[in-house]
């Protein structure tokens, strides 16, 4: 997707969110169209203009209903990412290349999720044993949570990463989230004592190494940078995208790599720094996918900002906090914020570069958002 004739050639001129909590009384399509509305008036834009959509393979509120809803043109480019949380940035790549190619003027992407008072999706027994599901399921893998905390595992054992140095990352998207009125987690400390006396959802992942269940819903409006100009909104660039899906993928496990710990990161980040014209050093703030507190070491070393095994120590000496190395999802992202299968994630990135945070980073001119570690991934490079 990081072709070069994307590099800044598309923005995100509009974003919306509907409030986040545990249970919400209105139904994913009506949550769906509110975001998408919320949007498309922070743009400037009007509902008939829109000719682009693109969401998740796992959205239950589709573009036939969302356009009748809201009051959609002609659509002449729609797309659906699979992989959950892994799709994210893709949908915005999707649109940033329409646009780019002449397929489509005005783009939305979303996602809307009743993932907090809805089922889990494990639970449907119906869809447990897929093929790659047989080579774990069985043996007691039920949830993501069981499958991560293996890699968890795994990477504590090779290279010493210890519940500390994922207690940083949990504390640093809980003090992010503590500074955000949006936020499920707000006003709601973390303390070392209550990380470490918490009960485990799946050893060595405790409660707070794993995100909120969270209703709620998000969108964004691209368009082409000509025509950002003169939206209501400044502008930010989709600098380069990528997707990526390494060699003998097994997701959340990766069985069949060579190294179990280098997950569809490091595929995605090499397309993505192909394109870019700056590097990991550059990036002044990130919005890493973070379903599980171990997926941020394992995506720092996967986007190069550290050494493979470097991830842990990383986290070190406030590094993740404003003011540190790379101060990250500076709204609590999925484990604080909410958890919409990290669209949370692209519109907080937006709000950074605007200068809009509740916790903005001084200066942010360039963002890293990525999608899920541990299944076929997506990432995004924004600059204002």
């Amino acid at each position: 997707m990081a072709a070069t004739g994307l590099k800044d050639a598309t923005a995100i001129v509009g974003i919306g969110q509907t409030p986040f909590a545990r249970q919400l009384a209105e139904d994913e399509k009506t949550l769906a169209c509110r975001a998408v509305l919320a949007a498309l008036d922070d743009a400037g834009i009007a509902p008939g203009e829109v000719d682009a959509l693109a969401s998740y393979t796992m959205e239950e509120t589709d573009e036939v209903e969302l356009a009748k809803a809201v009051g959609f043109g002609d659509l002449t480019f729609f797309s659906k990412v699979g992989y959950g949380g892994g799709g994210s940035c893709a949908t915005v790549a999707h649109l940033a290349a329409a646009i780019a190619s002449g397929q489509a003027t005005v783009g939305v992407a979303w996602r809307s999720r009743k993932r907090g008072s809805g089922p889990r999706p494990w639970t449907n027994t119906a869809v447990q044993l897929p093929t790659p599901a047989q080579w774990t399921r069985p043996f007691g893998l039920l949830r993501p949570a069981d499958e991560i905390a293996m890699l968890a595992r795994r990477y504590m054992h090779e290279y010493g990463a210890t519940r500390d140095h994922l207690f940083n990352v949990a504390l640093a998207c809980r003090n992010r989230a503590n500074q955000n009125p949006a936020a499920v987690m707000y006003e709601r400390p973390l303390t070392r004592e209550m990380y470490m006396t918490s009960r485990w959802i799946s050893e060595p992942l405790c409660l707070f190494d794993n995100c909120l269940e969270t209703d709620g819903a998000l969108a964004c409006v691209l368009v082409s940078r000509e025509r950002a100009r003169d939206c209501a909104r400044r502008p930010v660039y989709v600098h380069s995208a990528a997707q990526g899906l390494p060699a003998q993928h097994h997701g959340m496990v990766n069985y069949w790599n060579d190294d179990p710990l280098t997950g569809p990161s490091w595929t995605a980040a090499r397309h993505l720094w192909k394109h870019a014209d700056f590097t990991p050093e550059d990036v002044d703030v990130a919005q890493i996918y973070d379903a599980f507190s171990v997926l941020i070491p394992l995506s720092l070393e996967g986007y190069g900002f550290c050494g493979r095994g470097e991830g842990g120590a990383f986290t070190e000496g406030g590094a993740l906090e404003i003011g540190g190395r790379l101060p990250l999802n500076t709204s609590g992202g999925g484990l604080s914020e909410a958890y919409v299968h990290g669209f949370n994630l692209v519109n907080e990135g937006v709000k950074q570069l605007r200068g809009t945070s509740t916790a903005q980073v001084p200066g942010a001119a360039t963002c890293l958002v990525t999608a899920g570690e541990g299944v076929p991934t997506s990432a995004l490079l924004l600059r204002s």
